[in-house]
């Protein structure tokens, strides 16, 4: 547990321990400075409202060449963003349609994430109906290249479209592909945690990466994953991962909020929520 905890907590000081500011964008009501290494342009797309009266926008980062930025479950040596809608008014529930990620390798070490450009389409259900949210966020975020930096951005969404996005509508159809049914999953104890094994029956090549995620709800203490190990058996990918709460030790497990991500090695992912077995 410590071994595991220290690797994570390293990986975190290093980025805070790096001074950084916030790259401006025009006409987004960011606040900041555009000092950070990496990052080009961040804004909020102002979307439209949908058919089921939510506002769809997206986040829209530009990032330097060779720079990259993490996936919502990037792996162990990544920083998943960190989204603080206080700012916003008529704001009720948020859903992230995330965009299906590269499997990023640098110095012996696998991460999920981005280069150049990540535009992440996030659906915003009104508090109260009759009026679209009024959109602020802080964003906290990392940005690697040779070094990790610290990224915060304060972005307001500018008054929604009268029609769809083309832009938003690609990120949103290369989301991985929901596949119905859970994964057939085995749970045992660990000295400071979970040990979970998740199968599913996919043809995605003989190589193919994963992640595994615990989604919790918002507020809920972070749980640690670790890398997944992948083996394929036939039509069966199973993926394993260790699961390390706060407390260090086993804990209830509800299987409904594991989420199992299966990366091919040309980009196509696929994604199945919920434990079986």
């Amino acid at each position: 547990m410590q071994i595991r905890l220290f690797h994570a907590a390293a990986a975190v000081l290093t980025v805070l321990a790096i001074a950084g500011g916030a790259a401006a964008a025009p006409g987004t009501g960011q606040t900041g400075a555009p000092t950070v290494p990496g990052l080009a342009s961040a804004a909020l797309l102002p979307g439209w409202i949908t058919a089921a009266g939510t506002r769809m926008i997206a986040l829209d980062l530009q990032l330097q060449p060779g720079w990259k930025t993490y996936w919502r479950a990037p792996g162990d040596a990544g920083i998943p963003p960190e989204f603080d809608w206080a700012g916003s008014t008529n704001q009720g529930a948020v859903v992230f349609h995330w965009p299906a990620p590269e499997v990023i390798d640098s110095n012996g070490t696998r991460t999920l994430g981005f280069h150049d450009r990540l535009v992440l389409p996030i659906e915003v259900a009104p508090a109260a109906p009759g009026a679209p949210p009024d959109l602020k966020v802080a964003i906290d975020f990392g940005l690697c290249r040779e070094i990790c930096v610290p990224a915060h951005v304060t972005l307001t969404a500018p008054p929604p479209g009268a029609a769809p996005d083309p832009v938003i509508e690609a990120a949103l159809e290369a989301a991985p592909l929901r596949l119905s049914g859970q994964a057939a999953c085995h749970v045992s104890p660990i000295a400071d945690g979970l040990r979970i094994d998740a199968a599913v029956r996919q043809d995605l090549g003989p190589q193919p990466k994963a992640a595994l995620e615990l989604m919790t709800p918002p507020g809920a203490p972070p749980v640690w994953v670790s890398e997944a190990e992948v083996s394929v058996d036939g039509p069966t990918i199973t993926a394993a991962a260790d699961f390390v709460p706060p407390s260090g030790e086993p804990f209830d497990l509800d299987p409904s909020q594991v989420r199992l991500t299966l990366i091919d090695a040309d980009g196509r992912a696929v994604e199945v929520d919920g434990c079986a077995g």
